[in-house]
């Protein structure tokens, strides 16, 4: 599952370390999501989210975000 954790993650500049802390969660994990090699349960993905203080839509869902896409045509 593509994501824009990474992104999101740095213009806040934040660190993997800092992300996964406040997660509850090992860095090594926080890894593998970013990379779309695992995907995190809801309630980690909702975690993920509050701790960039944004949706969870636009980060696993960036293509259907509306705060992401204020003007777009989405075709579906």
């Amino acid at each position: 599952m593509s994501n824009t954790i990474r992104e999101t993650r740095m213009s806040k500049g934040m660190t993997q370390t800092e992300l996964a802390r406040l997660v509850n969660i090992s860095r090594p994990y926080l890894v593998d999501i970013e990379k779309g090699n695992s995907n995190p349960s809801t309630s980690i993905a909702i975690s993920i989210a509050k701790a960039l203080d944004t949706t969870v839509e636009s980060i696993f869902l960036p293509e259907l975000s509306y705060k992401n896409n204020k003007g777009k045509r989405i075709s579906v």
